[in-house]
Formats: structure tokens, sequence, C-alpha cells
């Protein structure tokens, strides 16, 4: 059973103005900042968090604009409760937002099957269940912004976190399909790619950590020091871009958070092109003769 925290306010009408928003993983981070700030702007906010004391002190602050639901969403059927709570609640979803999600850090090799389910569990799998759950209520509006917290890691890799890079990987794709799927229906989809940021994301609650193994010992601790010594944004200058983002008429399907990005992104990018292009002689060797 989904378990909400009441205010002493009544509903806002669907009529009102600003937009509504279901957000998960509301409690700490990105989440919280973005949360926070949508309902300083007026918008109206469904906040979701596995802990809803952690989320609590919404309620205080923003009355009745604000609905606190606790949501694991690695439960489907708690998550299809949540968003048809809070789409009867405040009378429609504008923006379905899914920002729950942790990193696992260990080796290919370190990792456990069991681990790395569980990591898709949270990263993949839970927001599946929201886009799910959310979208009859999106097509029968004929409206929506379905937008997703993913990363640059979404485009490039680490070591010693590629498990976490490859749920960034699967996002992107589920996301981009998603956005053909969807256009027809009026529904709008973004994927929000953040590069290294000051927030709680490196914290322990953030973080999973697989047994470890001395043969990469070297490689995780010349790791741990390039993290000490990487330049981090600051979160709290992020809702006005994405406000940006959400407000625009034609949103992107892309869109990075940070100055870094780019030219990160830009430089793999190049380096796959120009391999791709060194063996396309013998790539097109292999495709034969057309039947």
């Amino acid at each position: 059973m989904i378990q909400q925290q009441e205010n002493n306010g009544t509903p806002p009408t669907a009529g009102g103005a600003g937009k509504v928003w279901f957000i998960t993983g509301a409690s700490r981070g990105f989440g919280r900042i973005w949360a926070e700030a949508a309902l300083r702007r007026g918008d109206k906010v469904a906040a979701t968090a596995r802990a809803l004391p952690s989320i609590a002190d919404f309620n205080d602050k923003y009355g009745a604009n604000v609905l606190t639901l606790e949501l694991d969403v690695t439960r489907p059927d708690q998550v299809t409760s949540a968003v048809e709570q809070a789409h009867a609640h405040f009378g429609r979803l504008d923006i379905v937002l899914n920002n729950a999600g942790y990193s696992l850090v260990g080796t290919i090799e370190e990792a456990s099957v069991e681990e790395v389910r569980a990591l898709y569990d949270t990263n993949i799998f839970g927001p599946i269940s929201v886009i799910q759950a959310a979208l009859p209520l999106l097509r029968k509006q004929g409206s929506g912004h379905i937008m997703g917290t993913s990363s640059n890691l979404g485009h490039v890799t680490l070591p010693v976190i590629g498990y976490y890079c490859s749920s960034k990987w699967a996002f992107e794709a589920i996301h981009e399909s998603l956005a053909e799927e969807v256009k027809p229906f009026g529904i709008k989809v973004t994927i929000i790619e953040p590069g290294a940021y000051a927030t709680e994301f490196g914290s322990q609650q953030s973080l999973k950590f697989a047994a470890s193994l001395d043969s990469y010992t070297d490689l995780k601790a010349q790791f741990a020091e390039r993290l000490k010594t990487m330049e981090r944004g600051d979160p709290e200058a992020t809702p006005e871009a994405l406000f940006s983002v959400v407000d625009a008429e034609h949103p992107p399907l892309r869109f990075f958070l940070g100055s870094h990005n780019l030219p990160w992104v830009r430089a793999a990018y190049a380096e796959r092109l120009a391999t791709w292009e060194e063996w396309e002689h013998i790539s097109s060797s292999a495709q034969g003769k057309s039947v």
C-alpha cells in the first residue's frame, strides 16, 4: 500500500497555474533540488522517496502544492498505485521525471550477477515501471513530458563503474525509442544528462560496492584519485536550465547539464568514427552480394 503524508490544504484543481510534476528519488540530490525549485516557482509536485520521513518537510513548506508518497521503484505494483494516486490528486500529470538511481562500484569481474541485477532493478526496470504506469494517463490527456535522469556516462564509460555506465546506455536507448513511439500522442521525451556535480550521489546512500579482488587494487586507487580531483558543478545552478527545457515548445531529446560533457563526448565520438572509418573497407567486404 502506498503511504501518503497528508497536508492541510485542499488539492488544487487541474486548471490551476503551473505544471504538475511526478518525481522519483526526491529525498536528496537532483531530485530534491528540482522538486523544491519547481514548488518555489509555483508548480505542483508529487514527490516520492523510499522513506517518507525524508521528504516530510515538503508538506510544511509547500502545503497543498505538494503530495508526498512513499515509493520503491523496484515494486511495480507500488509504482502504479503512486502514479495513479498522484494523477487523481492533481487532476493531471505534465512532467513525469524518473530520477531514482544509484551506482555500483566494482570492475566487470568483481561485481556479482545478483548485484548487477539489483542495479538494473532500480536504474532500468524501475523507470520502465513508472513510464508504463504513466503512459495510459498521458495518452488520455493527449499531452505530457517524460523525463529521465541519465548521465554523460550514457555516452562514454569509466572503469570500475562499468555496470552503472551500462545502465545509462540502456536508459538512453529505451528513451530514444520511446520518443518515437509516443510522439503521435502529443507526449514529449527528454533525457537529462548531468556531468559531475557536487550532489550526494557519491555518498554511501547512493553507492554500493562489490567485493574487491587484489588484481584491481591499483586501478581502483587510480580511479578514486581521479574522482577526487574531478571538477564538480553546483547542483543549485541547474533548475533554471531544466525549466528552460520543460517550458520549451519543442524540448530536446537529449540535454547535457554542465559545461564539460560536450567536449568529452565529442572527443569520444570522433575516436569511434575514426576507428570505423579506418576499418570501413574490411567492414564493407563482409556485406557480400545484395540478395
